[in-house]
């Protein structure tokens, strides 16, 4: 007996997260927000959540669980149902991109284009048109920068799973718009001084946190969720998530890498923010050996490569499971992209306002962003690739070429999509790779390319997957940085 409590059994243990035992002994009564993962498909647990004085906050389905809220105690009791496969807190999430000063306005050009020759693709007329892009984010506001030059936005659809008081789609915090801006703006109001790299792509607007910045782990799971199930409709080919949890975990753990790779499996190439922690541990879901995880370099607002070193924010490392991240890297300091009008960002950070509708972040966020484009690009050109082909192909004709490049904090170099879109090759990536076990169950599958991609997930059986080595850590958005 503890405090009056009794003590969690070793079976109880292993069905939850560890930072819920340590609440729950010190305030057996306070009410926690937690992601429950089942092991069947029965409604026991919910019921119990009920019973228990909680209430369930969110349907999971994609990974077999639910979202709730109920005191800490409470969640220890429930672990007692055989149908609980894991407990874990729905903490917070954060954006992963930050504004930085800069000497002159004058040098905010993005360069960034150029570098990464987008611009040589442009003047053949491909400008990511007809592909679709899911930015799950903090929204989304329409602004002529999202529309065509004959007047239809670009923002084809839009949800909201954010749980604050504005249930709208619009983007009040301002990081969804700057990376929107980066993977699609127009820059109508810049008179084409600020263009992102995939201009005449279109937008879903998927937003999943509140405007004051701040989401769940449920949120994004929710969102992706979304996507999948719209996926044929809207036709979605790329996600974006410039997101990153705060808690080091294998991705055989990690439910957002194991929804990341649901998406991936079918057929929708997932990009992913590096973070900007430099500790030696890469946070899902950048750490996800299938998706395409993406690092930072100064481009020192200049079109040539010779002159960029990497950040001294980009994160990188050797996942515990021996997979090098990031994959490759992408200018991602001092990039003026959407500010979104009157946003909690803007009000923050002024002196970082460039013009009426512009604003200048950093961060892998932004890198990311950068990479998505990319990809929209090259989908234009050969619609037909796969994401596994996408992602050889990116690494493939990467540029190692650049001031202090090296392979651990690099991957495979900096982007040079006209050198991806001219390529060749078709070779597919992430054959052999361990499929998360959240997919798999509890043996070590590993991935074919070939025969993965031609797999409908419904014919993916979840009944197999061991839902107990599922920790649901919580997510910042800790790609952004907000030094100087």
């Amino acid at each position: 007996m503890t405090g009056g409590q009794v003590a969690p059994t070793d079976t109880q243990l292993g069905k939850i997260h560890t930072s819920l035992l340590k609440l729950a002994k010190q305030s057996p009564n306070e009410w926690v927000e937690v992601i429950v993962q089942k092991n069947t498909i029965d409604t026991a647990p919910e019921t119990k959540v009920a019973q228990l004085g909680g209430i369930v906050t969110q349907d999971l389905n994609i990974i077999r669980g639910f979202a709730a809220r109920l005191p800490a105690q409470a969640a220890i009791s429930l672990t007692k149902l055989p149908e609980v496969r894991w407990i874990s807190p729905d903490a917070p999430v954060q954006k992963s991109a930050e504004p930085l000063e800069v000497a002159s306005t004058a040098n905010l050009v993005n360069a960034y284009i150029r570098e990464i020759k987008a611009d040589t693709l442009w003047s053949r007329g491909i400008q990511g048109q007809g592909v679709r892009v899911a930015v799950i984010d903090s929204g989304v506001n329409p602004q002529h920068d999202l529309y065509t030059v004959v007047g239809r936005s670009r923002i084809v659809d839009a949800v909201a799973f954010n749980d604050d008081y504005n249930q709208s789609v619009y983007d009040g915090y301002g990081h969804g718009n700057h990376v929107a801006g980066i993977v699609g703006g127009g820059g109508f109001y810049s008179n084409d001084k600020y263009i992102g790299v995939a201009p005449m792509s279109d937008i879903v607007n998927v937003k999943v946190s509140n405007d004051d910045g701040s989401a769940r782990a449920s949120n994004v799971v929710a969102g992706m969720q979304w996507v999948l199930n719209n996926k044929a409709r809207l036709n979605i080919r790329v996600v974006n998530l410039s997101l990153n949890t705060n808690v080091a975990e294998s991705y055989h753990n990690s439910p957002l890498a194991a929804a990341a790779e649901v998406l991936w499996f079918n057929k929708i190439v997932v990009v992913a923010s590096a973070g900007n922690k430099q500790d030696g541990n890469l946070y899902a879901p950048a750490n996800d050996p299938f998706i395409i995880t993406v690092g930072a370099v100064d481009d020192k607002n200049t079109s040539t490569t010779t002159d960029d070193v990497l950040t001294n924010f980009s994160a990188f490392g050797v996942t515990p499971e021996g997979f090098s991240k990031p994959d490759l890297v992408a200018p991602g300091k001092n990039i003026v992209s959407l500010r979104g009008f009157d946003t909690v960002l803007a009000r923050t950070y002024p002196d970082r306002i460039i013009g009426e509708r512009y604003f200048r972040m950093s961060g892998t966020s932004m890198a990311a962003a950068m990479v998505t484009g990319a990809v929209a690009l090259l989908l234009q050109d050969e619609p037909n690739l796969t994401p596994d082909q996408v992602k050889y192909r990116l690494m493939a004709t990467a540029n190692k070429g650049f001031n202090g490049y090296n392979t651990t904090r690099a991957g495979a170099g900096l982007l040079n999509i006209q050198a991806a879109v001219d390529g060749t090759t078709t070779q597919n990536a992430n054959t052999g790779q361990p499929v998360s076990r959240l997919i798999s169950g509890s043996n070590s599958t590993t991935y074919n390319s070939v025969s993965w991609n031609s797999v409908s997930w419904n014919s993916v059986s979840w009944n197999s997957v061991s839902w107990n080595s599922v920790s649901w850590n919580s997510v910042s958005w800790n790609s952004t940085y907000w030094g100087n």
